[in-house]
Order: structure tokens, then sequence, then C-alpha cells
């Protein structure tokens, strides 16, 4: 992470996750069997499995939040986004699986289906355990995180694949909060900082965020000589892949000046 990592308040994340969580009840339960079977921006995977690998996702914060917890250091948040970018055929398999079990239903069946995961959260993010200092919590591999920054993580699921959704069912099926954008800004922000180091490029996604990276001549004072300019959504849709810097530079989604302002060699910063 940059050399001041940004610290999150687990009551304001998990209230962040909330209302984000409840933005995708809303839309999962007006599906249609149709709606199902749309094709997403995501491989193979159909509404049907975008929708089984959120349930996956945010459903294992209840599901492991008990376990016993693996020994050794506590992956960070940056270590996570790199973490994930290893984890693609893994996860395509465990979706497409529950996509074709708990999920190979009528729409009202693939809606309980997901309720059922989503109440289990909220359980969790109304309860005492994510304030608990020093809570960690079991991931793949034998590794674990620390819950504050756990909850991140879903958040981030939460927002971006909220995003695919509405890429697929059109975008106003999916309203997103506020600050639970706001939120996944920063921290993908911090992915980009943690993984090209430096202060040559000063990236810019207002309201949220700002920070500098990319080896080179670290910027002091007045105007950066590379400076990097988008929206939240652009950040999100870049930083995870969905979409490609060239073509958000020529549709002016980006505003990108200085000859060291071309981000593309590092990203996505989040498979």
């Amino acid at each position: 992470m940059p050399p001041k990592s940004r610290t999150y308040q687990p009551q304001k994340v998990g209230a962040a996750l909330a209302a984000q969580n409840e933005a995708l009840r809303a839309a999962v339960h007006r599906l249609t069997a149709p709606d199902l079977d749309r094709p997403t921006r995501l491989g193979s995977w159909r509404v049907r499995e975008l929708v089984a690998h959120l349930s996956l996702a945010l459903g294992h914060l209840p599901a492991r939040l008990d376990d016993p917890t693996p020994q050794g250091p506590a992956l960070s948040l940056a270590d996570y986004a790199g973490l994930s970018r290893t984890m693609a055929d893994a996860v395509d398999t465990a979706a497409t699986a529950v996509a074709a079990d708990a999920f190979a239903g009528p729409p009202e069946e693939v809606a309980a289906a997901f309720d059922r995961s989503l109440d289990a959260v909220r359980s969790v993010l109304d309860g005492p355990a994510i304030t608990e200092a020093g809570r960690r919590i079991g991931l793949l591999a034998g590794r674990s995180m620390l819950l504050t920054d756990y909850l991140v993580t879903r958040l981030v699921e939460a927002v971006v694949h909220a995003d695919d959704l509405a890429d697929a069912l059109g975008p106003e099926a999916f309203p997103h909060d506020r600050q639970a954008v706001a939120a996944v800004t920063r921290l993908l922000a911090d992915a980009l900082a943690a993984r090209a180091p430096g202060g040559a490029v000063e990236l810019r996604i207002p309201p949220y965020a700002v920070v500098q990276a990319v080896e080179g001549p670290r910027h002091t004072r007045g105007t950066p000589p590379n400076v990097v300019e988008t929206d939240p959504l652009t950040w999100i849709r870049l930083a995870t892949g969905r979409t490609a810097w060239a073509a958000a530079v020529d549709a002016a989604a980006v505003s990108a000046s200085g000859e060291r302002s071309d981000l593309s060699p590092y990203l996505p910063v989040l498979g």
C-alpha cells in the first residue's frame, strides 16, 4: 500500500456493504427467467452464474467467520488484490457448480437462495464480531485476513458485480450505494499505488480519491506533470479489467496528460 495506508472503519464499511447488498437483493428479486439466461461480460457466465458467484462470495463471511484461524501473518488488502488475480479458475468452477445446483431453478427459487446468503451476511454485520479488534477470517489456501479488511473485499465484490449485472440488464437495474462506491474507489486507487509505487503520476478520482503512483520523479509543488483523472465507476471498471485503458481514453472517460500517464501496464489491479 502507499506509505500512509488508508484505514477503514468497520461500522462504516459494514453499513455500506449492507446498503449495497440490499440493492443487489432488490435487483435479484426483479429477475425473470430470460434475465437469468442473459450473457454477461464475464466470459461464459450468464446472469445465473453471476448471481450464484455473488451468493458464494458474500456468503463466505458468515460461513467461515467462526472457523479456526490459520496460522501465519494476515494478508493485507494489497496482498489480497494480488492473490485475487490467481483465483479465477477456482472461482469459475465454484460459481458454475452452484449455478447448476442451488441456483438452477426458476427466478423465485434463485431469489430465495440469494436471500439466504444475504440474510446470513446481515446477521454478521448486525453483530459484535465486526468491531472485535484483531478478529480474523480464513481464506482459501490456508491464508487469513483481518475481518475489518475482509469486509472491504466483500464490498468490492458487491459493487463490482452490481456493475456487471447493470451491464447485462441495463443501468436502471442497479442503483449503487454512494458510500460503497466511495470505499471501493479508494481501495482500488490504493491497490494501484501499491502495485506501481512512486510519485510520477497523480491519479485523481473525484470526489473520492487522489493517489500518486509509478516510479519516476515525485511531484511536490504546483501542477503535476503527469495527471490521470476519471470518474469512480470508470476507475472501478479499469481497475478490474472491465474496461480497456485505450477504450476509456478514446471515449474521453479518462483524461491523461504527461508522458508517463499511460497506466495500462499496471491494469487491472484486481482480477
